[in-house]
């Protein structure tokens, strides 16, 4: 292996974390790394001092360019937008910190800064890179940044989940999605609508191509007529597994052999505050894949 393919596979790991948390997109991230390693190859070894902050540096970049550009076509996309799902390991999960900033919900609060704005919080506060590289990965001076990031993180505080990801227990995501198999595989819902917040959201994301609702479903009594109506459909074609996705439980829905569905949860004081329901096919290529490969 030799020095440039060392020191990007080195770092491969968190170059890939903070594209995809800047843009919601595995597939996305894995082109922003692609370009990255493009740049990267064509670059004089000998006059990178620190080749961390150097590949930081480009993968932000790339990654606002593309950031631009998606930010545009969400205007017209059809339906609510979820984040694709991204298949984690145990390690992520057990990193409070890392599993909160990859979870559904924070994915959802940072879409709604700005491009600049959201490379920055990612990269202060979850990487905790210093300001000053941070100010070369964005083109702005260290003292901007430091304003940018505290705007940052005044909008996220304000935005983010009642309870954070980290804070709430792996076992409280998993039973309200057992309960949630429980009803898909026998019909019987009475746990799973007795687990509902009254403020519950359901967000299903088909992406115009598969259905789903076009905007967001409210509340405990209009969230529970929807899954009172498709679940017990869904348990009598579909098989339904476990995965870990965004640093928490998942289930992966399959319907003859097929992904069709990933489905989380945000769980805030014991009650399911949240179901996100991913189903645009776009978005669940990579973790079927992903997933074919463990079976196998």
């Amino acid at each position: 292996m030799d020095a440039a393919t060392e020191a990007f596979v080195a770092h491969r790991n968190l170059l890939f974390t903070v594209a995809y948390e800047m843009l919601g997109s595995a597939a996305d991230a894995e082109d922003v790394l692609q370009e990255t390693w493009l740049r990267w190859i064509a670059v004089d070894l000998a006059a990178v001092r620190e080749p961390r902050a150097y590949l930081v540096r480009a993968t932000t970049r790339q990654a606002l360019v593309r950031l631009r550009t998606l930010s545009r076509r969400r205007e017209t996309y059809v339906g609510p937008w979820l984040p694709e799902p991204l298949l984690t390991t145990r390690d992520v999960a057990e990193d409070v910190e890392l599993a909160d900033s990859v979870s559904t919900a924070m994915l959802l609060v940072l879409e709604t800064l700005a491009p600049t704005e959201r490379a920055v919080f990612v990269l202060r506060e979850v990487f905790a890179v210093d300001y000053a590289e941070i100010a070369a990965a964005v083109d702005k001076s260290p003292a901007a940044v430091r304003q940018i990031a505290h705007r940052a993180r005044a909008h996220v505080a304000a935005r983010r989940p009642r309870a954070e990801q980290g804070t709430v227990p792996a076992a409280e995501s998993r039973r309200a999605l057992a309960a949630f198999r429980l009803a898909a595989e026998t019909g019987d819902l009475r746990e799973l609508l007795d687990m509902l917040a009254p403020d519950v959201v359901l967000v299903g994301d088909g992406g115009g191509v598969r259905t789903a609702a076009t905007a967001p479903v409210s509340g405990a009594d209009a969230v529970g007529a929807t899954l009172s109506a498709g679940l017990p459909e869904l348990g009598r074609r579909a098989t339904l597994e476990w995965l870990l996705v965004n640093g928490s439980p998942a289930l992966l829905v399959r319907i003859d052999g097929e992904v069709d569905d990933v489905v989380t949860v945000r769980v805030d004081d014991g009650l399911i505050s949240a179901l996100y329901v991913v189903r645009n096919p776009e978005k669940l290529s990579r973790i079927g894949y992903e997933t074919r490969i463990t079976r196998a």
